[in-house]
């Protein structure tokens, strides 16, 4: 079960239906990553919330004009497939318009923060 694959076609159906927020269950992973998309500014606020003893994290979703921001997320890297790059073969996503998210062993980071930083990583996703 891809629980991250499963975290990012909830954001991305969301974002179809114009959701305002969506909940994605809690794992410390999800929240990383949701932390990260929210520095990037590609949704407007994240918060990890107790529902029924449970832990889960709500995702405000972000809007320009009605439009989402995000117009497209997709996971590279499965369970079935892992997708590793050293440093040297980390590409930018778009010319530089989108971002990867890399899990590396200092954290997750984009593609621009682990080439400046000298690491490499499994590619989680990338976001435009």
């Amino acid at each position: 079960m891809d629980t991250i694959g499963d975290m990012l076609t909830i954001i991305r159906n969301g974002y179809m239906t114009k959701k305002e927020n969506v909940f994605v269950p809690h794992s410390k992973l999800k929240e990383e990553i949701a932390k990260k998309l929210e520095r990037l500014g590609f949704v407007d606020k994240v918060g990890v919330e107790k529902k029924d003893k449970l832990k889960i994290i709500k995702i405000k979703l972000k809007y320009e004009n009605g439009d989402p921001v995000v117009t497209h997320i997709k996971r590279v890297s499965t369970p079935g497939l892992r997708v590793y790059r050293p440093k040297s073969s980390i590409k930018p996503v778009l010319g530089g318009m989108g971002v990867s998210l890399i899990s590396t062993s200092k954290g997750i980071m984009t593609d621009r923060e682990s080439v400046r930083l000298g690491v490499g990583g499994e590619v989680i996703c990338e976001v435009w």
